[in-house]
């Protein structure tokens, strides 16, 4: 048991120490409804309500939000929130968590120095909403830049889980003759030639999609130019697995002969971004399908790119190829996503919730505050900076102690 001083002659236990601040912590989080023709995740689910309620938070939700992930208004009240007709009020609350970036109407509506969480897919933010933010001191946060221990952000990791897996699922349908590809089997047969599926990017997406390829028994090649995550899949999968880096001539010979070609690069805060020209998309055989898993973030390929602008069809035909580009594929199981991100805000709101709020837990966690890319106003992140030709600040001129 741990004691700690109290004025000179007293003494309190570090554990109610803790159980007072929790208590003086009275946060609201608001959980808007997202644009379910394009976003069907939700942040919370009703079960990870009821644990935010338990540690003290107030949460605010907008009636209808949980519908596309099957949670009626009913559930998320009897969970302990607060279910209201404005999207307004929500807005109101301290801190907004949200899938897609805010919008310029949503941050119009925040009250000034209050929060909002999101992803970050910065082709959806405006630098007219940048500088609201700035100018009502915002706190604008991407769940991709927060990191752990070892560098790795438990959000990019639990949706490119989910994203890799689900991948293969989408190759399979659209291969068959029933949505218009060539018929053919993901897979392998005996007396056919084996489906060839080729990866790029060695991450958590393309390990998961390769894995769930070999073993439906397709050939699987995987590129990369980090060396080491090739190591690492080819250790984890096996020697079943082709890998290389990014040669353009090997890339090249393997293009020709594939029947999907996956995209998973990572580019978030990276200084080099790796793309696929349309040259070499050209030299595939017809008919084959290209899936790109990094939409939010720009595209992996040159005929992607033109699919993040507004109102673009998500799946489309480019030089006899087949095109799925679908901003999040993750929202095609809204319900498993949404859980997945739970699990993940429990357990950093329950530390936010000891430490005292957004501030103070960015003062004594390094990695929580790595995610904001504005903070009090102020542009922190030089990724993002760099995007919209914005000076960067240091976040710790505003976290003393950091």
């Amino acid at each position: 048991m741990i004691y700690e001083p109290l004025r000179s002659t007293q003494f309190v236990v570090r554990e109610l120490l803790l159980k007072a601040d929790r208590q003086n912590v009275s946060l609201v989080i608001g959980i808007p409804k997202e644009n379910q023709k394009v976003e069907k995740r939700l942040a919370i689910t009703p079960e990870a309500t009821a644990l935010l309620v338990e540690s003290g938070y107030e949460v605010v939700i907008e009636s209808g939000a949980g519908l596309a992930i099957n949670y009626s208004d009913r559930y998320y009240a009897d969970s302990g929130a607060q279910v209201v007709e404005s999207k307004a009020d929500v807005f109101q609350a301290d801190i907004i968590l949200k899938i897609s970036p805010p919008t310029f109407d949503e941050v119009s509506m925040m009250k000034p120095r209050s929060s909002v969480f999101s992803f970050l897919q910065l082709h959806l933010i405006s630098s007219e909403t940048l500088e609201l933010m700035q100018e009502k001191r915002i706190n604008a946060l991407a769940y991709e830049l927060i990191h752990d221990d070892n560098q790795i952000s438990p959000f990019v990791t639990a949706i490119s889980e989910i994203e890799g897996a689900y991948s293969i699922s989408v190759a399979s349908e659209l291969l068959s003759s029933a949505h218009g590809g060539k018929g053919i089997l993901l897979g392998g047969v005996p007396g056919i030639s084996p489906t060839e599926v080729v990866i790029i990017g060695a991450g958590v997406a393309g390990t998961v999609a390769a894995r769930a390829a070999l073993a439906l028994g397709a050939t699987v090649k995987v590129f990369d130019n980090d060396i080491n995550k090739l190591r690492k899949i080819q250790h984890e999968l096996g020697r079943m697995v082709f890998t290389s880096t990014l040669q353009p001539n090997v890339l090249r010979n393997v293009f020709r002969s594939a029947d999907v070609v996956i995209g998973a690069m990572q580019y978030i805060n990276k200084t080099h971004l790796y793309r696929i020209s349309a040259d070499l998309i050209r030299e595939m055989k017809k008919g084959s399908l290209i899936i790109d898993l990094r939409m939010s973030h720009g595209g992996c390929f040159e005929t992607t790119m033109e699919a993040c602008l507004p109102d673009h069809p998500q799946i489309f035909e480019r030089f006899g190829i087949l095109h799925f580009c679908e901003l999040s594929v993750s929202s095609r199981v809204a319900r498993t996503a949404s859980i997945a991100l739970s699990n993940i805000f429990i357990s950093m709101f329950t530390a936010m919730a000891d430490t005292g709020g957004v501030g103070q837990f960015a003062r004594f966690d390094r990695g929580f505050a790595s995610g904001f890319y504005i903070f009090s106003g102020k542009m922190v992140n030089s990724y993002v900076a760099n995007h919209f030709n914005l000076p960067v600040n240091d976040i710790g001129l505003f976290l003393p102690g950091l």
